[in-house]
């Protein structure tokens, strides 16, 4: 049991190093509280390495993964588009203390963004993998905790990156973030044949047009900010 715990806790962290998994646990440390954000992974990692264990072990079934991807992709450009729309349109003067946020909602979020990212990921069916020859419930556990660690270290940075940022340009650039993994995820489900990095690169086609986007929009409100101020400064001084 100890052997099976151990040698899933190592298979699972090492295939979650630089998996997007780490990347959605570095973008929500940035938005969420840090005990929010890992609560929310050990639950849906727990309830996904539960599923892929009975698959493995007692069903020897697979699961609608493609149904599951389109659905992840959609929820995914979702959040961004929310999160674009919550932070891009903010006015200059955000840097004011704002009440804090309530736990339940981003909670639920995370919990959601994850459950349905790693159902049919690359970790479940290593994970349904071991389940066929080592005990199902040593797999479970070490699985998990393999996972929540190499999440852990991506929310640490992201704790790190976020004190030292301001809360807007988090916001977009978490926006943006999730709009990659909802493109990467959305190729990868209509259009397998494309492969990883074909994927990626036709992905970020989106997030750097957006961006775009967004930047010439603060560029442009700056700039009539600008102007109306001169405008009022130059009425004030002719009185």
């Amino acid at each position: 049991m100890i052997a099976t715990i151990l040698l899933s806790i190592g298979i699972v962290f090492l295939a979650e190093l630089g998996d997007k998994s780490q990347l959605m646990a570095l973008t929500f440390a940035l938005r969420y509280r840090w005990w929010v954000v890992l609560g929310g992974i050990a639950t849906a990692t727990a309830g996904v390495h539960l599923i892929s264990v009975a698959v493995g072990y007692f069903l020897g079934a697979a699961l609608p993964t493609r149904a599951i991807a389109l659905v992840a992709a959609l929820t995914f450009l979702a959040v961004g588009l929310w999160t674009l729309r919550e932070h891009a349109g903010a006015p200059d003067e955000d840097d004011e203390p704002r009440p804090p946020r309530s736990t339940a909602a981003p909670f639920l979020v995370v919990l959601s963004a994850f459950l349905l990212a790693e159902l049919g990921d690359r970790t479940m069916f290593a994970t349904a993998a071991l389940a066929t020859d080592n005990s199902w419930f040593g797999v479970w556990l070490g699985s998990t905790v393999g996972m929540v660690a190499a999440d852990a270290l991506a929310i640490a940075v992201g704790i790190a990156v976020g004190k030292h940022l301001p809360e807007r340009l988090i916001g977009i650039c978490s926006g943006l973030l999730f709009l990659y993994f909802g493109s990467t995820t959305l190729l990868g489900a209509a259009v397998p044949s494309l492969g990883m990095w074909a994927s990626a690169g036709i992905a970020a086609v989106v997030p750097v047009t957006v961006g775009a986007v967004v930047l010439m929009r603060r560029v442009r409100t700056a700039s009539v900010v600008e102007v109306e101020g001169v405008v009022a400064e130059g009425a004030q001084r002719g009185r």
